[in-house]
């Protein structure tokens, strides 16, 4: 009877010869959307990966819910909800890492209790967001956006020594609300433009801050009646929902323009179209809106509002950019990405401010 040759794997060879040896599984993330593959090279090299198919744009709540209690790391879009029925079914969870800035799609404090770490992006996002909004209030002042529609009805425009006109910026007071990051450098465009600068934050900037951006800290109603522009770069919670409705926007300029990049329901949609229509305020440009990702009808009936739907990051090198901030070195360990606590500490020590006369707190 000749001799059986029996063949081992290496992984079986590994185990015989090595007892004690172990092999070590990659970790496993699970990406919520599909996005340029290039961006996360390095991550796929080092984590086993797994991205929708090809074709689909992002996985659906449920399929994730279904998939998620074998992966360690999950990244979402900002309108994914990562929410406590999510993490419940994610044992091997460890961070939860969003595609934007704002962090409001995640229950940050259920993740904290969980011992699940939540990270962002600000900073790819930080100049193209400014950009953003210095776009909506250059095409709202000038009304760029009304005039390009009716020219391109023939003879619908008049070209008139008086008709078309717009507001100018130079001279003008912009009131950044929430001077963090893309305020600045929303600001530093604003500066370039000739615009003076007032800003309300929940707390006041260092005086050398407010030397270098030339801005004046003022309370959130003087603001409103103070600003020519006011731009909202504050995140949703609930002390900034519906900061801005019918009694804030009263108290604005009838010339004023609002801009809104951050997130739709900081301001009343309803009031808003109101405000629009019958004049109480000048204009508006809006990246966001306050149920999702269209406005509401009488919105777009209206000349006085540019529009666009959510793209403030809408960029091919930002798009690239946001996928490499997200890859390994800031999913273990995480210690150097930032971690948000920010809806923990309200929850637990409450929140201080100032009080508008006619809504809550900010």
């Amino acid at each position: 009877m000749g001799k059986q040759e029996i063949t081992f794997s290496w992984k079986e060879k590994s185990l015989f010869l090595y007892p004690n040896f172990t092999i070590m599984e990659k970790k496993k993330v699970l990406v919520t959307y599909n996005m340029w593959r290039d961006g996360y090279a390095e991550l796929m090299q080092k984590y086993d990966v797994t991205f929708p198919p090809e074709g689909v744009e992002s996985f659906s709540y449920d399929e994730v819910l279904d998939m998620i209690a074998d992966y360690d790391a999950l990244q979402s879009m900002y309108n994914f909800p990562v929410d406590k029925r999510l993490m419940d079914a994610a044992p091997k969870l460890k961070i939860v890492s969003n595609y934007a800035v704002g962090y409001d799609n995640i229950d940050i404090a259920y993740a904290t209790l969980k011992g699940i770490q939540v990270t962002n992006t600000p900073d790819p996002v930080t100049e193209p967001t400014a950009d953003q909004a210095m776009g909506l209030l250059l095409a709202a002042s000038r009304r760029i956006s009304e005039l390009d529609r009716r020219l391109r009805i023939p003879g619908s425009v008049k070209v008139e020594l008086l008709a078309n006109l717009g507001h100018s910026l130079y001279g003008a007071t912009l009131g950044i609300v929430g001077m963090g990051r893309i305020g600045r450098a929303l600001a530093r465009r604003a500066i370039a433009a000739g615009m003076k600068i007032v800003y309300h934050n929940r707390h006041r900037l260092d005086e050398v801050v407010e030397q270098e951006y030339k801005a004046t800290y003022l309370p959130f109603d003087e603001l409103l009646r103070t600003a020519d522009v006011v731009s909202l770069n504050a995140p949703h919670n609930t002390d900034t929902y519906h900061l801005i409705d019918a009694c804030a926007l009263r108290m604005m300029k009838p010339t004023a323009i609002l801009i809104n990049t951050a997130r739709g329901p900081l301001v009343d949609e309803q009031a808003l179209a109101e405000a629009l229509r019958t004049g109480q305020i000048w204009a508006a440009g809006l990246d966001v809106f306050e149920y999702g990702n269209y406005p509401i009808p009488e919105l777009t009936q209206l000349d006085n509002v540019v529009m666009t739907p959510h793209t403030g990051t809408q960029t091919v090198e930002i798009r690239h950019e946001s996928a490499v901030a997200l890859r390994d070195d800031r999913f273990e360990p995480v210690a150097n990405r930032k971690i948000i606590f920010q809806q923990v500490v309200q929850l637990l020590r409450g929140r201080s401010g100032r009080r508008l006369r006619c809504r809550g707190r900010f």
